[in-house]
């Protein structure tokens, strides 16, 4: 049965994977990178989303290309910056519009940000130890939060915490497929890196604790990295990486 469901799975993988194709703060709203189009511009578009090559996964959380979708350009592998970035307050929330998202990839909604000690549209973490999460959902109330994102129609809406201070930041989100999570590797990592100005008069850059590096906040052993969807309770299911931090 369960050689059944992994091959189900991978047959659903093929056929339908996902990216965020659009982001909205207030009434402006951002075209996200377009994977499939953007490279064949000349000039191409400028984004607030860090490229990433396609609609597909990673797998291997030991690679850099779990931060922001692995894009290599230049010599630059894990998170080549994009050229702009939206300005938002602090206290404000932006919604996130993800491309057909396979009804099949069940799992947790995830969201990061980090601190931008220079120029975000040169700045890359690297291994560095620098994020925390804003927010996350796993399975509540008898559903899935990949269920629910494709309930709204591909909308997953996150605040910025209005405690930050000005600055720029990067916000990393993802999704994780828990499909073929019953072994390591088997889960797959949907993540997309936005670029940001906040505004507003708060005077935390995050907290001082519970930061996590991309790679190395998740490995085979982490909680929620391994899970079986078919088989286990998902009212148990614990989302992995650190506490939420709201501010």
């Amino acid at each position: 049965m369960r050689g059944l469901v992994a091959l189900l799975g991978a047959v659903a993988s093929v056929a339908a994977h996902g990216y965020v194709q659009e982001i909205t703060s207030g009434s402006t709203k951002y075209t996200g990178y377009l994977p499939y189009s953007d490279p064949y511009y000349n000039p191409p578009p400028q984004r607030i989303v860090r490229a990433v090559p396609g609609n597909g996964p990673v797998q291997d959380l030991s690679l850099i290309d779990v931060q922001c979708n692995g894009y290599s350009e230049g010599g630059v592998v894990g998170s080549q910056p994009a050229p702009i970035f939206a300005t938002v307050a602090a206290g404000s929330s932006l919604t996130l519009n993800w491309t057909t998202w396979p009804d099949s990839h069940l799992g947790p909604l995830i969201t990061y940000m980090a601190k931008a000690p220079s120029d975000i549209t040169k700045w890359q973490p690297g291994n560095s130890a620098v994020w925390f999460k804003v927010h996350q959902a796993g399975y509540s109330n008898g559903v899935w939060a990949s269920t629910a994102l494709i309930n709204s129609g591909g909308l997953y809406t996150f605040t910025i915490p209005k405690s930050l201070k000005a600055g720029q930041y990067l916000v990393r989100h993802e999704i994780l497929a828990l499909h073929a999570a019953y072994q390591y590797p088997g889960v797959q990592v949907y993540p997309s890196c936005i670029q940001l100005q906040v505004t507003g008069s708060g005077t935390s850059s995050g907290p001082t604790s519970g930061l996590v590096a991309f790679p190395g906040a998740y490995t085979a052993t982490t909680p929620g990295i391994v899970f079986d969807v078919y088989q286990g309770n998902a009212s148990q299911y614990v989302v992995p990486g650190p506490a939420v931090w709201s501010g």
